[in-house]
């Protein structure tokens, strides 16, 4: 899942994003409205986390115009200010969720996966398909009911293969939606990282390479 956190506050930005990343999300950041508003026109993302006093651009005008212009993706929005005048002036704009700091990390984590789950995004919460099981919600997997201990973006590549459901990935779409913005085009991580599992799902192969095209778990 890839998560565009939209955060001025690049102490709390940063913390934000070690801690999603640990958690196995491909996190982007941006620390005004400006950028943000730019980076959601490069990038397709499962879930916006949205700071609501931005500068630059307001984080309710951020969720306006995202809105106006038809994009589905769900938005999580945070703010300083509690209370349910607050909540509903979000929910109003057009965001999904809405969570007052403080807040506690392993809630935010939970509504974000809850936030990608949603019927819109066409991705239920186990995944199954050649014999493996992946629990997104529990972050475990399974082969023939032998446990898989996968690193994160073993976990985040075969989720997104599972979800494609028989359809070709290309490379392109793995680097984008397990990676981040950082990551280089060029790199051979990708390809890498489907060694790693086919090694670790065993036999029979799971992942069928479609040449020139990109790799499949055929259902």
């Amino acid at each position: 899942m890839r998560v565009l956190v939209v955060e001025d506050n690049r102490e709390m930005a940063d913390v934000l994003a070690r801690g999603l990343r640990r958690d196995g999300l491909a996190v982007d950041l941006a620390t005004d409205g400006a950028e943000g508003w730019a980076k959601l026109h490069v990038n397709d993302y499962d879930v916006v986390v949205l700071d609501r006093d931005l500068p630059l651009i307001h984080g309710d005008d951020i969720c306006h115009r995202m809105r106006a212009e038809g994009r589905a993706t769900p938005i999580l929005m945070l703010t300083a200010a509690a209370g349910p005048r607050q909540a509903a002036e979000a929910l109003g704009l057009g965001a999904d969720d809405y969570l007052a700091k403080p807040f506690d990390f392993v809630e935010l984590i939970a509504r974000i996966r809850a936030l990608g789950r949603r019927p819109s995004r066409a991705r239920p919460p186990v995944l199954e398909a050649a014999g493996i099981r992946l629990d997104t919600a529990s972050r475990t997997a399974s082969r023939f009911d032998r446990p898989l201990e996968l690193a994160r973006k073993e976990f985040g590549a075969l989720e997104v293969l599972l979800a494609a459901q028989g359809q070709v990935v290309s490379a392109e779409e793995l680097l984008e939606k397990v990676w981040d913005e950082h990551a280089d085009p060029f790199t051979t991580a990708v390809r890498t990282t489907i060694k790693k599992l086919r090694d670790k799902l065993g036999t029979p192969d799971a992942i069928e390479t479609v040449i020139g095209s990109g790799y499949r778990i055929p259902w």
